[in-house]
């Protein structure tokens, strides 16, 4: 998908409370300027990783999709947060249309669902996170892949789970 080198980690979720681990592991790691991509099938974890996420960085306030509002934004410890859900695009102009890119040229960090949609305007990620739905013993998997040293750098933190 993308030239830059990466690092790559791969977790097994059994539970939502190890989804809230995985996101707490990663927040202290969170600087201004990044981009997460979430990646994965509906009802993965995309939004439950995200609200945690939120929760760790001291967001005390609602989290919900922004699935109808492409964008809901969250003042923590000033810096803001920028969760997009991109679900509902029909086609990767619908990013360009909506003018969006103000929100990827900050300090703010961007949290994206759904990511593919709005491919190739979107601005490259730090980090992708891939949810994907597991089997009976396995709730959930969850591959990382760090593509700027920011992005290793919440990889090695959530390396930590696997311990």
């Amino acid at each position: 998908m993308h030239a830059a080198q990466f690092t790559e980690l791969t977790l097994p979720l059994a539970d939502e409370s190890a989804t809230v681990a995985l996101a707490q592991s990663m927040a202290p790691k969170l600087q201004p300027g990044m981009v997460l991509w979430l990646q994965g099938d509906l009802g993965a974890g995309k939004t439950t990783f995200t609200r945690a996420l939120l929760r760790f960085c001291g967001e005390t306030g609602p989290v919900k999709s922004p699935t109808y509002t492409l964008v809901e934004v969250h003042e923590v410890s000033g810096i803001n947060f920028y969760h997009f859900d991109f679900y509902r695009f029909n086609q990767p102009e619908d990013y360009l249309d909506a003018g969006l890119d103000e929100y990827f040229s900050g300090n703010g960090i961007c949290l994206v669902e759904w990511p593919d949609k709005a491919a190739p305007y979107l601005a490259q990620p730090d980090l992708i996170l891939d949810l994907q739905l597991g089997t009976h013993e396995c709730a959930r998997t969850a591959t990382l892949r760090g593509f700027t040293e920011r992005g290793r750098a919440c990889l090695t933190a959530a390396a930590s789970l696997a311990n």
